[in-house]
């Protein structure tokens, strides 16, 4: 791990050991605050003493740019720090993040250690304000890479951290890609001095335009060289050969590892464009009692009785009616007779209750 100085009370640390992801301490007085921290114990442990060197009350904070191991498994050594993030990231770690700690355990036993920190304080949307003596932090949603994806400004210093809505290479994971595209180009508006991005080197003021209209160019050839192949039915191989420098970005990146997230990119975009042209399923056939339940205007009509051999028996030709006699006409009166009133006979009326 190494760590660098962004302003006189701002720490950034990138770890050594997966994919440049970034960790941040900001110091406000005696206190500070975390914004993620790193994945292995080993590198989150010297942040947690450098912090006791510099905040002498120690984190009173960690915010969660999201769910994701690597942005949340150091939290457990900050004991006394409330944890700030979306709702949404508290509710993905209490459904997935267990088991996905487990499993990573039976990986590397240096994670044995880890214990899971739920999220304390959560949002929804809009802005949450974190108001310290001298700082004020913003955290705000920039879903796409993930649904829970948050990002902090620090405003008196105008310095963003983005978590991964900004990194080196832009990743869909289990987000949205439009999404993701609206999160950078809100990004674009900010009058910014410096983003810390999620995974890879801080970006100056200089270098912020150049660094958004890379990433959103390779979002653009990506969904636009995945959409067509997948309008010409083509396999998940032939997507796999979609390279890196054909969306326009180079191998050189994050230590390499940035062509891992490219492909990975590739087949999460195939595989959600595939199931979006997919036919819909068929209906669901009645089942034969309810094709046999006659509706209520229908009429049933008894069945032919069947004969020896099996076959409904011949109706028999009904049998001509015979003529009936007319009845003899009466002689008409010679005047009609009028009925007489009758006197209505009064009923009791009803008490209502």
């Amino acid at each position: 791990m190494h760590w660098e100085r962004l302003s006189e009370d701002i720490y950034v640390f990138t770890s050594d050991r997966y994919a440049q992801v970034t960790a941040s301490l900001v110091v406000s007085g005696a206190v500070g605050v975390m914004i993620d921290t790193l994945p292995f114990p080993e590198e989150t442990g010297q942040i947690a003493l450098f912090a006791r060197r510099r905040c002498p009350d120690g984190v009173r904070y960690v915010i969660y740019t999201q769910h994701q191991a690597d942005h949340t498994y150091g939290a457990f050594l900050f004991p006394k720090a409330e944890i700030i993030a979306h709702a949404a990231c508290r509710q993905i770690l209490i459904e997935k993040g267990y088991k996905a700690l487990e499993a990573a355990r039976q990986q590397s036993r240096e994670l044995e250690i880890i214990r899971l920190r739920l999220p304390t304080i959560t949002f929804t949307s809009g802005v949450f304000a974190l108001k310290l003596p001298g700082k004020t932090l913003e955290i705000f949603p920039s879903p796409g890479h993930t649904v829970d994806s948050v990002s902090v400004i620090l405003q008196e210093e105008k310095i963003l951290f983005a978590g991964d809505t900004i990194m080196a290479i832009p990743t869909i994971g289990d987000g949205d890609i439009d999404q993701l595209r609206a999160s950078i180009e809100m990004v674009a508006t900010m009058p910014l001095e410096s983003i810390v991005q999620g995974h890879g080197e801080i970006i100056l003021r200089g270098e912020i335009k150049d660094n958004i209209r890379r990433s959103l160019n390779y979002l653009e050839n990506l969904q636009t060289k995945v959409q067509k192949l997948v309008e010409a039915g083509g396999t998940r191989e032939e997507a796999r050969r979609i390279t890196l420098e054909s969306c326009g970005l180079q191998r050189v990146l994050l230590s390499g590892v940035v062509t891992q997230l490219h492909q990975a990119n590739v087949l999460a975009l195939y595989n959600r464009l595939t199931a979006a042209l997919a036919p819909p399923p068929p209906p669901v056939a009645e089942s034969p009692a309810a094709a046999q339940t006659p509706s209520r205007r229908a009429t049933t009509r008894p069945a032919a009785k069947a004969g020896k051999s099996g076959k409904a028996a011949p109706k028999k030709p009904a049998r001509p009616a015979k003529p009936k006699p007319a009845a003899p006409k009466k002689p008409r009166a010679k005047a009609e007779t009028q009925a007489k009133p009758q006197k209505a006979t009064p009923t009791k009326g009803r008490r209502d209750a």
